[in-house]
């Protein structure tokens, strides 16, 4: 089960990326000078600001052949993951006591590198699970293989998490949502654009090719088959922007009435057999349920076996033999546009991360953390909120009701930085030699953690992201703010830096991520984490009106020539996009820095804020990806982060002498401002 969490997710320098380094440092803290390379003035900072910071490097740059994209935000993370292989081949290299977090890492990492012995296997792993499903004899007994398989992590038509509850934020239920696809999106069953199409084909052939690895006939066909049961239950599918309706989104239905109105579904020993004890249960999306209770009914069995054979595989195939590892990356490169696929220490630290994430954490943050970093970030997210509360309380369009409540969620929000106080500990013995094995105890070790916290208090110490990770974020629910160490550093943080470059740095997402609290979504949950409506009529009408310019102004944004965004899936993320660069400039205006005028490389500190800005921003993605992208992230790609909520600040006008007639400029009355 997975935990709701609402992620935002080439450096110069890192913090502490080596031992000497981190002295030097440490010996000599004296701010130096961050020069802003590669700026061109063929293209006017009022035409194309990201461009204008970005341009050079965006033309030098290439991708690496194993990537899908380069530079900040989330592929900061490519030069992150050396760091941790540097850890990695350390701990696996020796011996260390049995149940440390050294000898779990090691070994898991080194079960995982010793691909001769996987190749050995083959499919091996995987036929008991294979052999189970083709015993299958009825519906009954199919949903028993499918509640034991969720157990072990392993998904296909249900989709449980577990959360808090949102009218009561004080205890975790259990939720379901919609699932069963194997395509990024419901869209992509749908859509005859050639792209699409292409990657309906390759999905197709993926299926067929890995029904071939476990040596069954016809494969083409079964892979139709299963095709035809994801489209079906694709229809069912609320799209992505529907999704974003908080309150259409949560239905709470009692067991005994789901198991009338549901009975092929049983839901009564559904949960009894994933140990979920509960009297009801929120399905955020019914009318999947719906159709699937209807099609485990009219869809055959053989038909339904073939299917759970096909999500098995999926399930399981980046942890076999070469085969399917193979079949599978022949996919994604046609989704993705990744030409190579990664050599198996990138993926195995990868995976590290991701199912050992927090004892890796914790040799990380051991190793390269630099601890001042952290008592910076929270005094700047401190500093932020008391930034946030003047903003708020010189609103003009809403009331001094609605604003006492609203400073009041503003300072319940609960901070956390660089990386938990309790760290997570995994119950799993891991064998050097077995790394199927492993994955799946861990999966089963994950279920039964998040199982554990069923009809408990949510855990309010827990984290939903890996220290080392370069992302922020915030959690509604939870009314919490997120800073894990891997953001604080460059081009986000710089310890030693001016303020213009932290301010229009980890600044703005500092900003960013306080404003997703009052956000589209974010504006429903009160300080508690309950959805409630803590708004008076007038405001929220106005709330609502300005949200509405924000998903207007994006959608006439394109990448790709021709491709549009989605104002309304993105609207969450730019208007907080949108909040934070306001909020983070408010912030830099009073320190000494924002109140001078003294020049740096060249440019005014007002000029060097929203250079820091473009220059965080600063990505590039490979044409295939970009276009599953904008198809499926709730966040708008990286031009639009930065060009389009300066079309909206006047102080950037002023900055960079932007005047009408230039591409981004809008008259002063049509520029968006909510917080």
């Amino acid at each position: 089960m997975r935990n709701l969490s609402y992620i935002i997710v080439i450096c110069s320098f890192i913090l502490g990326c080596n031992e000497q380094h981190k002295s030097e440092v440490e010996s000599n803290p004296i701010a130096h000078q961050v020069v802003f390379d590669g700026i061109t003035d063929s293209i006017s900072p009022g035409d194309d600001f990201f461009n204008h910071v970005n341009k050079i490097w965006f033309e030098n740059t290439p991708i690496a052949d194993d990537q899908v994209g380069v530079g900040a935000y989330r592929f900061l993370n490519i030069p992150q993951q050396q760091l941790l292989q540097n850890i990695l081949n350390d701990v696996s290299a020796g011996s260390h006591q049995e149940g440390s977090i050294e000898q779990q890492v090691g070994d898991f990492y080194a079960s995982g590198m010793d691909t001769l012995k996987i190749n050995e296997r083959g499919k091996a792993p995987l036929m008991p699970i294979l052999q189970q499903i083709e015993a299958i004899d009825n519906t009954a007994t199919m949903l028993n293989f499918v509640a034991k398989q969720i157990t072990s992590g392993d998904y296909s038509i249900f989709a449980p998490r577990i959360s808090p509850d949102q009218e009561n934020s004080s205890i975790n239920i259990l939720h379901f949502s919609q699932a069963g696809l194997g395509l990024p999106d419901r869209d992509y069953y749908f859509s005859e654009g050639t792209s699409v199409k292409e990657i309906q084909e390759a999905y197709k052939q993926y299926l067929s090719n890995v029904f071939e690895l476990i040596g069954e006939e016809n494969t083409l066909k079964k892979a139709n088959t299963v095709y035809a049961i994801e489209s079906a239950l694709a229809k069912s599918h609320k799209t992505r922007i529907e999704r974003r309706i908080v309150k259409e989104n949560y239905n709470k239905f009692s067991i005994q009435d789901l198991h009338t109105t549901q009975p092929n579904i049983d839901w009564h020993t559904l949960l009894d057999k994933m140990g979920a004890d509960v009297d009801s249960i929120d399905i955020r999306q019914p009318v999947y349920y719906k159709t699937l209770n209807s099609m485990l009914n009219t869809t055959p069995l053989e038909d339904w076996k073939l299917y759970l054979k096909a999500h098995s595989i999926r399930s399981h195939d980046a942890i076999l033999s070469s085969s399917f590892q193979e079949a599978a990356f022949e996919y994604e490169k046609i989704l993705s546009g990744q030409s190579e696929q990664q050599d198996r220490a990138k993926l195995m630290t990868r995976k590290v991360d991701r199912q050992l994430g927090f004892a890796l954490g914790q040799l990380y943050v051991k190793r390269y953390f630099n601890e001042d970093a952290k008592d910076r970030a929270l005094a700047l997210v401190t500093n932020f909120q008391k930034t946030l509360e003047q903003r708020i309380s010189n609103l003009d369009w809403m009331s001094d009701s609605t604003k006492v409540k609203a400073i009041d969620k503003l300072y319940a929000i609960n901070k956390k930085i660089g990386y938990p106080d309790v760290w997570r500990t995994y119950n799993v013995e891991i064998d050097r030699d077995k790394f199927f094995e492993n994955v799946v105890a861990l999966r089963k070790d994950e279920y039964q953690y998040e199982l554990s916290q069923l009809n408990q208090p949510p855990n309010r110490n827990e984290w939903h992201t890996t220290p080392s990770t370069v992302t922020a974020y915030y959690n509604p629910s939870l009314n919490e703010i997120v800073f894990p160490a891997g953001i604080l550093q460059a081009p986000y943080f710089d310890l030693y830096a001016d303020d213009a470059v932290n301010y229009g740095g980890i600044g703005m997402v500092i900003g960013h991520e306080f404003t997703h609290a009052f956000d589209d979504q974010g504006a429903q949950y009160d300080k508690n984490g309950n959805v409630s409506n803590w708004w008076t009529e007038t405001d929220y009408k106005m709330f609502e009106a300005k949200t509405k310019q924000i998903i207007n102004q994006y959608s006439q944004f394109t990448v790709l020539d021709s491709v549009y965004l989605k104002g309304a899936l993105t609207v969450g993320e730019n208007t907080a996009d949108n909040g934070g660069i306001a909020i983070a400039y408010d912030a830099f205006k009073m320190t000494d820095q924002g109140k001078d005028s003294t020049k740096i490389g060249g440019y005014t500190p007002d000029q060097r804020f929203f250079l820091s800005i473009a220059r965080i921003w600063r990505v590039k993605m490979r044409e295939e990806f970009l276009r599953n992208y904008v198809t499926t992230d709730s966040h708008s790609p990286p031009i639009w982060r930065v060009n389009g909520p300066l079309m909206n600040f006047t102080p950037f006008y002023d900055a960079f002498q932007v005047t009408e007639g230039q591409k981004n400029y809008k008259p002063k009355e049509e520029r968006i401002k909510i917080w």
